[in-house]
């Protein structure tokens, strides 16, 4: 599995498991919702000042978005 494959499915995991939608996370990390969902189809590569922003507004670490294997 390759990097933006695993940061869009831990991304749609946390994002869900904090009861955000897509606008939602996208207004608490300033980005635009379309950003959000483009991560979470693996067509856009974010920045790590962008991993950072979405990382702190869902209340984990940056790693957390790029691990592989989290369930």
């Amino acid at each position: 599995m390759q990097s933006h494959d695993i940061l869009a499915k831990n991304l749609r995991m946390l994002r869900a498991g904090a009861g955000l939608s897509q606008e939602d996370l996208a207004d608490l990390a300033q980005v635009d919702r379309t950003y959000i969902g483009g991560l979470e189809r693996s067509v856009r590569n974010p920045t790590l000042a962008v991993i950072e922003r979405i990382a702190r507004a869902l209340g984990v670490e940056p790693y957390e978005l790029l691990r592989p294997g989290r369930e």
